[in-house]
């Protein structure tokens, strides 16, 4: 398959009074973006919405709140995997915490229709992250192979980093998506800013998904602000902008773009420039930096 139908989700996270009431919100988000789409990629934490539900007196120490998320991380991963079979869907999850050997991550995982798997863990936990959550880094990049191309993720800060961004184009990904949850504006431009240059620099689409609104009961996920959005090279056969499609700040919602694969090999001979084939200049020049005074 060379076309894929994309919806990428400004997903609004809540308290539901329990398991089935959550169960039945991620159901109509699904049913609602299957209508059109592919492939659905939701946030960073909007898996910490299993966690939240149906709980009577919210702790208030975020350590709890990661335990209280790993305890039903098992039981989230199997209401996605059921929801990608039932919708004939390829599905990212929203990323909640998951226990990984002695320790914890920041995992997201992408379903398949055919009940295939792969999960995703953030490599970079954010300071917050580490030092009120514990939370270890993932230990490597996956790029998986699905009917629609191979595609990478990468979680919320990740997408700041271009040296992971690198790895996953080299390993052939056309998509890279980038689940976010950020509190402040500035930390969703951070995210934006590193998606669409990400997609300027290894020539690839990439999709932002957001957290948006209020969850006070949840410090991990209290405050929320964002825009979904699908981004681009902006060279020759692309928009000029880098924007494929841009949904509304904090407009709860789907998001939603038509690509196709073969677009990158198309116009890649008309390209103005070429970041990936040129990237080897730079490595010189970057290892021999000259101090040099004057007055």
């Amino acid at each position: 398959m060379t076309m894929l139908r994309v919806a990428t989700a400004a997903y609004p996270v809540e308290a539901l009074p329990n398991w089935d009431a959550y169960a039945a919100k991620l159901d109509g988000w699904v049913a609602e973006a299957a209508k059109t789409a592919d492939l659905l990629v939701f946030p960073e934490y909007a898996g910490l919405e299993a966690a939240m539900a149906g709980l009577s007196d919210p702790p208030k120490d975020p350590k709890a709140w990661r335990d209280l998320a790993a305890a039903v991380d098992g039981d989230l991963a199997a209401l996605h995997a059921g929801l990608a079979a039932r919708h004939a869907v390829a599905m990212l999850s929203g990323s909640s915490l998951s226990p990984q050997g002695a320790g914890y991550v920041n995992r997201t995982r992408l379903h398949l229709p055919s009940g295939a798997m792969g999960a995703q863990d953030k490599i970079v936990p954010t300071p917050y992250e580490r030092r009120e959550l514990d939370l270890q880094g993932g230990t490597g990049l996956s790029a998986f192979d699905t009917p629609f191309g191979r595609i990478g993720v990468l979680v919320c800060y990740d997408g700041e980093f271009p040296i992971l961004a690198r790895a996953l184009a080299e390993a052939g990904c056309w998509l890279i998506l980038v689940p976010s949850a950020t509190e402040k504006t500035a930390g969703y431009w951070r995210v934006r800013i590193g998606a669409m240059a990400r997609a300027l620099e290894q020539r690839c689409i990439t999709v932002q998904a957001t957290l948006t609104g209020a969850a006070p009961s949840c410090p991990i996920i209290d405050l929320s602000t964002g825009a979904a959005g699908v981004f681009c090279p902006p060279d020759e056969g692309f928009p000029p902008t880098g924007i494929v499609a841009l949904g509304d700040v904090d407009a709860p919602g789907w998001t939603y773009a038509t690509l196709d694969s073969r677009d990158f090999l198309r116009t890649a001979d008309a390209a103005q420039v070429s970041n990936p084939a040129d990237w080897p200049r730079q490595e010189g020049a970057a290892a021999n930096v000259t101090l040099r005074t004057l007055r």
